[in-house]
């Protein structure tokens, strides 16, 4: 048996399991993806575009510092209950469009389509990074999909 875990390290498994919602038994990176609201609306909170790119690119860098150092505990690559990944990429499929409910709604089924069904460009990001960068990257490209789609939908008049 290792070494018990100390406090920095039991709080960085909290966040990277989206404060416990990736461990659910059923559907980790679903229950995972409903933690990143907080995240959202903290976007929403600040505003100006400058400030929400610069939030964004610290919450991907940070995401990627503690899904690294979560496989690490865990012994394990890319685990479910790192969701971590799923908030973040869920943030950014609400950065192009206002935050309402209806686009709440759309961002979280667009963005865990993306995530699961996981087309080319999300998969080239699963596939060439390790650690992680590996975990986090191809949700931020999920994230980006789904953005640009509810932006389409959104300007089409269609949400």
């Amino acid at each position: 048996m290792g070494k018990p875990l100390g406090r920095f390290d039991r709080f960085t498994l909290f966040i990277a399991t989206g404060f416990g919602l990736g461990k659910a038994p059923m559907a980790p990176g679903t229950f995972g993806t409903l933690a990143g609201l907080p995240l959202i609306f903290i976007m929403v909170w600040l505003s100006g575009s400058a400030a929400v790119a610069f939030y964004l690119v610290c919450l991907i860098l940070f995401s990627v510092w503690v899904a690294d150092r979560a496989e690490k505990l865990l012994g394990q690559k890319d685990p479910g209950c790192i969701v971590i990944d799923e908030m973040a990429g869920y943030c950014i499929a609400l950065s192009l469009v206002p935050v309402t409910f209806s686009t709440l709604v759309a961002g979280f089924a667009a963005f865990r389509c993306f995530d699961i069904v996981k087309p080319a460009p999300v998969r080239y990001f699963e596939r060439k990074f390790n650690g992680g960068a590996g975990v986090v990257l191809d949700d931020i490209m999920a994230g980006v999909l789904a953005a640009l789609l509810l932006k389409l939908v959104r300007t089409a008049g269609l949400l």
